[in-house]
């Protein structure tokens, strides 16, 4: 399971290191793709199986089922981790979060998030104002 928030910078390649902790889960590859939120999704292969799985089986006469589908998919990329725990983010999902240099991964549950540091920072501040009313609603 990941958990946490660890601050990283990307480099002028556009690589990112990954949590040293998280580096196993990962070792055999993973995607990369736009997530909600302006964030990004990073799936280890095995997890990213499953989300492919369930998004095959969305019904694609539906409007939205097809927009998330392509937002999930078209926009996905293998990456590998090498030799330092580093993977590329491609320019296109780089620019799609808005992440320049300072980021933040999070770990949640099945699946890391990488964010612009100053989104992460504002999204997490809204976020936390309103966490007893999101708790009420989800009642937890």
């Amino acid at each position: 399971m990941f958990i946490g928030e660890y601050q990283h910078t990307l480099d002028e390649k556009g690589r990112v290191a990954i949590p040293t902790k998280f580096r196993s889960e990962v070792a055999h590859g993973a995607v990369v793709t736009r997530g909600l939120d302006n964030c990004l999704f990073l799936y280890p292969k095995g997890e990213w199986e499953k989300l492919a799985k369930k998004l095959s089986e969305l019904p694609m006469s539906k409007a939205n089922t097809r927009a998330f589908v392509r937002l999930m998919l078209a926009g996905a990329m293998d990456v590998e981790l090498d030799s330092q725990g580093r993977v590329v983010v491609p320019d296109y999902l780089r620019k799609y979060a808005g992440a320049k240099k300072d980021v933040v991964i999070a770990g949640v549950l099945n699946r890391l998030e990488i964010w612009d540091e100053t989104a992460w920072e504002k999204y997490k501040a809204g976020t936390e104002k309103e966490s007893v009313k999101i708790a009420e609603e989800l009642g937890v």
